[in-house]
């Protein structure tokens, strides 16, 4: 896979991706992944098996009864989440497990659930929407695991609220490229999806640039900024309403089925 020519400026070694997350991307790229098919990839890695069982037992997944096959699994929650979580759980084992990288992957987690089944319910690509949400911010694992202390030295000075386009821009200000370069670059990569890595190189542009690009993409842009409102204790009724349309969504759909997904993940975190 060919990486953006700026990133030797800072010479950012992007992390391998494990031989079983490339395979898991390839079988979700198809329309006819069997359970067993998926559950013999994970299996293939021990960690990456024991990380999914941990993480399907865990409070986030409120299973009914204790899992312990990652078949299980698949048959309890699905293809698509016991895929994610098999990503997630490659993603945490290549970087640096600081509170600062849990933190974003906590945030990744919950941002590729609530994309993936808004998807779900909306007629878009589940499994694409759900990779986006999962690998919108790990550019910016890249840049913590690269400069731990100038990125830590940055976050302070960005503060809680700051918006992708803030952090890109400074990001560019301090390291010359921002994470979204790096995001897209890891997910090409790593074999994901096309609109996946376009999703997160486009995440922070203008809002007016998100107009120009395929329909796909902006659909992907659209759920991104809904479950970043509702992530951020925001209203996501004026997002919603201001990109639904051009990505043709409704905005009163998206906004609805969002806000009860949320309140669901949170309802189950808290328990």
């Amino acid at each position: 896979m060919s990486v953006d020519p700026s990133l030797r400026t800072l010479d950012v070694q992007l992390p391998a991706s494990p031989r079983a997350l490339m395979e898991v991307a390839s079988l979700m790229a198809l329309d006819d992944v069997s359970v067993q098919s998926l559950a013999t990839v994970i299996e293939t890695d021990m960690a990456l098996a024991a990380a999914v069982v941990r993480t399907v037992n865990s409070a986030m997944f409120g299973v009914l009864r204790r899992v312990e096959t990652v078949a299980e699994a698949v048959m309890l929650l699905g293809l698509r989440d016991v895929a994610a979580i098999t990503l997630e759980a490659g993603l945490r084992d290549k970087f640096p497990a600081t509170p600062a990288i849990t933190q974003l992957w906590e945030a990744a987690r919950l941002r590729g659930l609530l994309m993936g089944r808004v998807a779900k319910s909306l007629n878009v690509h589940a499994w694409r929407a759900q990779s986006a949400g999962l690998f919108a911010q790990v550019g910016q694992a890249v840049l913590m695991a690269h400069k731990p202390e100038a990125y830590a030295s940055l976050s302070q000075t960005m503060g809680p609220q700051v918006t992708p386009a803030q952090r890109a821009t400074a990001e560019m200000s301090a390291f010359g490229l921002d994470h979204a370069v790096l995001g897209s670059a890891l997910c090409r990569a790593w074999g994901l999806a096309a609109d996946v890595a376009d999703f997160v190189r486009d995440r922070p542009l203008p809002k007016e640039r998100w107009q120009t690009r395929p329909l796909p993409i902006k659909a992907l842009l659209c759920l991104g900024a809904v479950a970043d409102a509702c992530m951020t204790a925001q209203d996501p009724e004026p997002v919603a309403a201001l990109y639904a349309g051009p990505a043709s969504l409704d905005a009163a759909q998206v906004c609805e089925e969002m806000q009860s997904q949320w309140l669901r993940l949170s309802e189950t975190a808290e328990a």
